[in-house]
């Protein structure tokens, strides 16, 4: 739909309303979350809000205590972004998978001195073959807006984990305001299609959703999951 379209409908005193939805549900059908993200990034965009100030403090905290009280020593992230959250990260050896090219590229320049971080992008072979004890999903499945590519992720993510699965999103079914964002039961996935992985701890975000502070606050919690063998 053009921009002309768009501009006219908004424009529409009665049926503004109505034809704002239909057309939000035009741009939805033809949305890719990878066309999006790789386009932010080559214009200079960063992974968000969530990935900067005290919600990335709570993130790092979170995480790094996990990673040190479990003895973890190595870590992959589907969904590797600006880098700006692995600053704060405290992993003996990291891998970062991202669909963004741009973004791939930002963080191994980066850190291009730190040895003990690699970054691949998910097209390749041999981030599919790549492996951890810890699979780390922070703030990306609530920005998967097409099915297929949801599943494929959450695929992905747990057959990368060799012990242990951290995911950082909402978990309930809501109506988002931006095109980019689309809130799923994800625990529902992991029941259905992993049921051999266990929600052994969950940490609420000390600062909750709050539209009057959506730079400060966040939807997302922690949900920590281990393999259990049957």
């Amino acid at each position: 739909m053009p921009s002309t379209l768009r501009q006219t409908i908004g424009r529409l005193p009665v049926l503004g309303s109505f034809a704002k939805h239909v057309y939000r549900a035009v741009v939805a059908r033809n949305f890719s979350s990878q066309g999006y993200w790789e386009q932010r990034y080559a214009l200079g965009g960063n992974s968000g809000a969530g990935s900067y100030g005290r919600l990335a403090q709570f993130k790092a905290q979170t995480i790094n205590e996990f990673v040190a009280n479990r003895g973890v020593q190595t870590v992959i992230e589907f969904g590797s972004g600006d880098g700006a959250q692995l600053e704060l990260a405290q992993y003996p050896a990291y891998t970062g998978i991202d669909i963004s090219g741009s973004a791939i590229e930002a963080c191994r320049t980066k850190f291009k001195q730190d040895s003990s971080k690699r970054f691949l992008l998910a097209s390749t072979r041999e981030a599919q073959d790549a492996r951890a004890e810890l699979a780390l999903s922070l703030d990306v499945i609530y920005h998967l807006i097409e099915d297929a590519v949801y599943d494929e992720y959450m695929t992905c993510l747990i057959a990368a984990a060799e012990k242990y699965v951290c995911i950082y999103s909402s978990n309930v079914i809501k109506t988002a305001p931006a095109l980019h964002v689309r809130h799923r039961i994800f625990t529902d996935w992991m029941a259905k299609n992993a049921p051999s992985w266990r929600l052994i701890s969950k940490v609420d975000n000390p600062f909750p959703e709050d539209p009057r502070d959506p730079q400060g606050t966040s939807w997302a919690d922690f949900y920590f999951f281990e393999r259990h063998q049957h």
